[in-house]
């Protein structure tokens, strides 16, 4: 294993395929959005809806925000803090609650649990902006190993 004083390491895009990869097998993200004029990050499950992502919340902060049609960033990572190694994709969409009959009975046939509480409402963030990006060493392969959360 390579010890990460001595190997360089190498700051990598990943692209629209790799970022849409690592949603498709993770199951825990966070969602960046603001209150109040404050930055808050909160962590939730999710799940994909043709390529957006999900989440169930109760009344709060994140449900507040998706009926204003707030846009949000949601985030997803993973990393090795002793190599120093990782990678994180990021999506930033307008949010809104899942209303429609049709897109709500997709959203509830969807492996989905709330973060906490009943989860009542459906969260969708529709997808403007996917990126990613992956710090690895130097002439290695993707470390992507997507570890269900």
């Amino acid at each position: 294993m390579s010890d990460p004083s001595t190997s360089a390491l190498a700051l990598i895009e990943l692209t629209q395929h790799q970022c849409a990869e690592r949603l498709q097998h993770a199951a825990f993200g966070r969602v960046a959005l603001s209150s109040g004029a404050l930055p808050v990050i909160l962590p939730v499950h999710f799940a994909l809806l043709d390529g957006d992502p999900v989440f169930r919340t109760d009344p709060g902060t994140k449900l507040m925000a998706a009926s204003a049609g707030a846009v949000l960033c949601f985030e997803i990572d993973e990393h090795d803090p002793v190599l120093h190694t990782g990678w994180s994709v990021l999506v930033t969409g307008r949010a809104e609650v899942i209303t429609d009959p049709v897109e709500l009975a997709a959203a509830a046939a969807l492996p989905l649990r709330p973060w906490i509480g009943a989860g009542t409402a459906y969260v969708r963030i529709r997808t403007a902006a996917m990126s990613g990006r992956e710090i690895r060493i130097q002439g290695a392969e993707s470390g992507r190993s997507c570890r269900p959360a």
